[in-house]
């Protein structure tokens, strides 16, 4: 569907990006993860047609559009802050890109109630303006602008980011349900990691103008391929060479494990009991615990679901395990 091939930007002298290359299937929702200023968002520019690359191209279904004008590209795109019209209202705004494709009234009047109905924007809604609606409300309508001109590819950049963190969480849910029904193909950037791993088809995580690795959501979790990659996404354990020498486990690799990869007072044949640690703290998220113990020297985060049982006491001494294979270990270039 979506081929990027050798992608550079710089600006001013400047690299932004470093030899990009990237194929997206036709209908997948393809996710840029990244720390701020690491490219993903020059990257989607770049598909769009905002940023000319320095080198590389851009092809959707075999066809150079690298130097193609933005307006011919037949791309939706949502930005951060929605770029809505405030003067306009919802149906003016939806209404918009079609307005300039020149369409006849009655069509524009079609296409925009029935983009409106797919994303759940009443008739009232439609008369209002975009300040006087909810931050949920205005994605839904930067949403609607974006596909009622029947796009084959829609981009979003952060479109969450403004939200607070309850209303992030559902509309992420209608956001995804909107994807599926619509079965268009979408490029999202983010630098929210829970975010990336909960819509994602597919995840490229960015690094200083570089993709670290590209997969699916429980292979950047569990199998993450670079040391950057298994600190950013998500929590986890760096364990130290002495609580590695004291487990029997020789290497001069840099060792990390996941929170839930690590056990207190759950020993099980497969596992290593490492010995005792004692507890710092304990954090309680309802449907989990996350417990701060101090094995010996090594600071180490352990998460238990939720069974009801009582919390351990600060200071409360348990016994540690782990399964051998749930490590993750990199040389000192960062690599497996």
């Amino acid at each position: 569907m979506i081929a990027l091939n050798n992608i550079s930007v710089a600006f001013g002298g400047f690299s932004v990006l470093h030899d990009i290359s990237i194929e997206v299937l036709e209908g997948e929702f393809f996710t840029l993860l990244g720390p701020s200023g690491c490219g993903k968002t020059t990257l989607l520019r770049t598909v769009t047609g905002f940023v000319i690359p320095s080198s590389g191209t851009v092809s959707v279904n075999g066809n150079d559009i690298t130097r193609l004008d933005v307006e011919k590209r037949n791309i939706g795109m949502v930005f951060q802050n929605y770029a809505l019209f405030p003067s306009m209202s919802v149906y003016e705004n939806i209404a918009f890109g079609l307005k300039v494709k020149a369409m006849p009234k009655a069509e524009i009047k079609k296409k925009v109630e029935e983009i409106a109905r797919k994303v759940e924007l009443d008739d009232a809604q439609l008369v209002r303006k975009v300040n006087q609606l909810s931050g949920g409300q205005q994605q839904r309508v930067a949403i609607a602008r974006a596909l009622v001109t029947s796009p084959s590819i829609i981009c979003l950049d952060e479109p969450l980011s403004n939200l607070d963190a309850r209303l992030r969480i559902q509309l992420r849910n209608e956001l995804k349900d909107l994807q599926r029904k619509f079965g268009i193909t979408t490029i999202y950037v983010t630098h929210d990691q829970e975010e990336a791993l909960t819509l994602s088809d597919r995840i490229a995580v960015f690094n200083k103008g570089k993709i670290e690795q590209i997969g699916r959501p429980n292979e950047i979790y569990n199998l993450s391929e670079t040391e950057f990659v298994c600190n950013f996404i998500g929590d986890i354990n760096k364990l130290s060479p002495e609580f590695l020498k004291k487990a029997n486990i020789l290497t001069d690799k840099t060792t990390y494990i996941r929170l839930e990869r690590l056990y207190a007072n759950a020993p099980k044949p497969h596992h290593i009991i490492w010995g005792e640690a004692k507890v710092i703290s304990s954090e309680y998220y309802g449907l989990y615990i996350k417990h701060t113990v101090d094995a010996q020297g090594c600071i180490l985060k352990v998460v238990e679901k939720n069974s009801g049982i009582a919390i351990y006491k600060i200071g409360e001494t348990v016994s540690l395990s782990f399964d051998p294979s749930s490590l993750l270990q990199y040389e000192r270039n960062g690599q497996l």
